[in-house]
């Protein structure tokens, strides 16, 4: 069964890590976790800072950002669809007084 850590936790370990300067193996075996998921965690951790770890559900808000733009990407190619196909229609049919 996979244990759940708290953001917090994670962030303690990690800057034992990075900034108390101990060897992320006597981190792990003090702290009972694997030394692999320290490793990860410390790469995640100097990667984001505090932004790391937002959990399940929360995206960091790069991804939060970089979603809504594809988002609206995705509506405005079909919108710009939508006025070519009208465009074609009406080229083809003039309006008649």
């Amino acid at each position: 069964m996979k244990r759940k850590y708290s953001k917090e936790f994670k962030v303690s370990a990690c800057e034992l890590v990075v900034k108390d300067k101990l060897k992320p193996q006597i981190v792990a075996e003090k702290m009972g976790l694997n030394t692999v998921m320290l490793y990860r965690w410390v790469s995640e951790y100097r990667e984001n800072g505090e932004e790391a770890f937002m959990g399940s559900g929360h995206p960091a808000p790069a991804d939060a950002e970089l979603r809504k733009l594809k988002r609206e990407n995705e509506r405005l190619r079909q919108e710009n669809e939508i006025l070519k196909k009208a465009a074609a229609y009406f080229a083809k049919h003039p309006a008649e007084k």
